[in-house]
């Protein structure tokens, strides 16, 4: 849709629903036919077959536009599903992490990613642990590997307190 894209989410006239007396009209392909009357202006739209849609309501004479609206709202409600926001995504492992709940957690990361999140690995150590942090940082070395390369490394493995934080993005397509 050419330009179309301004109208509000708020309640749209449309055809009959527009009470005004004269409105100023834009044609179904972008140009400006001036401030006709809105009788004429849906006589307009019928003979091209689209609906007269009011576009801009606090104009002095309103905007109008001649679109096909049902295919409008179609688009409009597709983009907004389309619009999905990144989430962060944490996985929870320890130092002592079996090699089959490990891959459990890369599955879970990968999935993550394929969804187009964020994944946030953070590795807990409880008490004496800390003591062996190369033990933690062995496991996240083992995570690098597993996980193919189309993911890139926002955040390298970093020791904070008493937890390993890294954090992994998909790749910009």
């Amino acid at each position: 849709m050419h330009g179309g894209d301004n109208i509000s989410k708020d309640i749209v006239r449309v055809n009959e629903q527009i009470r005004v007396r004269e409105v100023r009209l834009i044609d179904d392909e972008g140009g400006q036919l001036g401030v006709v009357p809105t009788s004429q202006a849906l006589q307009i739209a019928r003979e091209k077959g689209f609906d007269l849609v009011e576009v801009a309501a606090t104009a002095t004479p309103p905007v109008c536009r001649v679109m096909d609206y049902g295919k409008y709202k179609y688009q409009m409600g597709k983009k907004s599903t389309q619009k999905k926001t990144t989430d962060l995504k944490e996985v929870k492992i320890r130092p002592q992490i079996s090699e089959h709940d490990l891959g459990l957690k890369i599955r879970n990361v990968r999935r993550f990613l394929d969804e187009g999140d964020k994944a946030k690995v953070t590795m807990y150590f409880r008490g004496r642990e800390i003591v062996r942090p190369e033990l933690g940082m062995k496991v996240f070395e083992k995570i690098k590997v597993a996980l193919p390369g189309k993911f890139t490394i926002e955040q390298q493995p970093r020791l904070d307190g008493n937890h390993i934080t890294m954090v992994v993005a998909p790749s910009s397509k």
